[in-house]
């Protein structure tokens, strides 16, 4: 499988240089070359089959000849050794949580992935010492961490934006330390991630290190997102009805994942983005015409994003046909008074706890069902992270009542380690 960048001036590479690269020479993000189809039969006997070869089954095509099968396997075992609950909320919606890992956010599938490929590329094909750098608007910046923490050949540096995410997300990036090196940036998480691009173009930190990102733009970050949309599906293949994603959206890469699932062959009905104030996406398909912003400090902080990196990918996978995507993606967003309304409604009425950005998929999968009522389709939203990381936003009564799990708790006597930056210059001068 080779990879091409999406501003088409820069050469193909294999899976391994795409993971390494991160972002391509002509900073367009990589793409595969093709989406192979999987056979009718690995669908017909999907319940039969564990999580870890459903992953293999898929992410195999995407990685080629470069990691062995026992490689990969091994890879994919340490990956997604945790749960990947479905709850019922009402007769056609459920929650499907992927906040059981050990950061309590679903990017612990990618962010543990892509740990373990680079680790592997690492050991066995390069000297060099890989050092990587990361964005983060709230949960990003912990699955890091956590995934890259003690590996060896790898040093991580992870920016966030001050008084911009919760504490428990705060803490579970600064309070690390071995190879983990965390830079509170003075100002948005668009702020961060622009210094991340401009590192990676940076000619003089190229010739001394070898650069790459663990954001969602590197594929061995995106891609690993397509497994729990499988798992969703043998989970409820039985049930014989049409399945909606609902999808809470900052970067985009997660949805962006979904589609690919669907073009491998999954059976999915339609997707649905559920987004906060920043609601370039569902402008988008209101009116055709695509125009980032500045981004908005909102409550479900891990979608403040105004400029999401992965929507081009979306766009070439329709490729460019405003219509087909139209066809196949809804968007709404919400107010923060909106979302915290849906939390309390989710709790009063189902006592299910919700953290605001799996209300904000709650409310848009409603919203869609209300648009297109239909008996034979099963709606699910995304939990996308632990409601413990956001109690100072949670309505108090429900804050009170949630539990601190035993992964947090270990983490909230410990000290924070950060330092403060405000320009590119600033993070140069880290790096180097």
């Amino acid at each position: 499988m080779k990879y091409f960048s999406l501003n088409h001036k820069a050469p193909k590479v294999t899976f391994k240089d795409a993971v390494i690269n991160g972002l391509a020479p002509d900073k367009g993000l990589y793409y595969p070359e093709r989406i192979e189809k999987l056979p009718s039969s690995f669908f017909d006997r999907i319940e039969t089959l564990d999580h870890d070869n459903i992953a293999y089954e898929i992410i195999k095509p995407f990685v080629g000849e470069d990691i062995s099968t026992e490689d990969l396997k091994s890879i994919l075992k340490t990956s997604l050794n945790f749960e990947f609950p479905i709850v019922d909320i009402d007769d056609n919606i459920k929650a499907l949580e992927l906040y059981h890992g050990p950061t309590m956010a679903f990017k612990d599938v990618g962010a543990r992935f892509m740990a373990r490929c680079l680790g592997h590329f690492s050991h066995h094909h390069t000297e060099e010492k890989v050092t990587v750098l990361v964005a983060t608007s709230g949960d990003t910046g912990g699955a890091v961490a956590s995934g890259f923490l003690g590996v060896k050949g790898i040093d991580v540096v992870i920016l966030y934006p001050s008084g911009k995410v919760s504490n428990v997300q705060e803490k579970q990036l600064t309070t690390l330390g071995q190879n983990i090196i965390a830079l509170e940036v003075n100002g948005t998480f668009d702020d961060c991630q622009s210094m991340v691009k401009q590192a990676f173009l940076d000619e003089e930190l190229k010739s001394k290190f070898t650069l790459t990102s663990a954001n969602s733009i590197n594929v061995a970050r995106w891609l690993p997102q397509m497994f729990y949309y499988f798992f969703a599906y043998k989970a409820l293949k039985h049930t014989g009805k049409k399945l909606v994603f609902s999808v809470p959206s900052g970067n985009y890469g997660n949805i962006c994942a979904g589609m690919m699932a669907q073009q491998m062959g999954l059976p999915i009905h339609h997707f649905i983005t559920g987004t906060n104030a920043n609601k370039v996406v569902p402008k988008y398909l209101n009116s055709g015409d695509y125009q980032t912003m500045s981004s908005i400090q909102t409550i479900s902080n891990a979608m403040d994003v105004g400029a999401p990196s992965n929507f081009i990918r979306i766009r070439e996978l329709y490729k460019n046909d405003f219509e087909l995507l139209k066809a196949n993606l809804s968007g709404y967003s919400y107010s923060d008074e909106e979302t915290t309304a849906a939390v309390n409604q989710l709790k009063h009425a189902f006592d299910y706890t919700a953290d605001p950005h799996g209300a904000i998929g709650y409310l848009a999968l409603k919203d869609y069902f209300n648009a297109h009522p239909a008996d034979d389709v099963l709606g699910l939203f995304l939990e996308t992270a632990h409601p413990i990381k956001f109690l100072p936003v949670m309505p108090k009564f429900i804050a009170e009542q949630i539990e601190m799990p035993p992964q947090i708790k270990q983490l909230m006597d410990k000290t924070k380690k950060s330092k403060m930056i405000s320009t590119y210059k600033e993070l140069k001068s880290a790096i180097l």
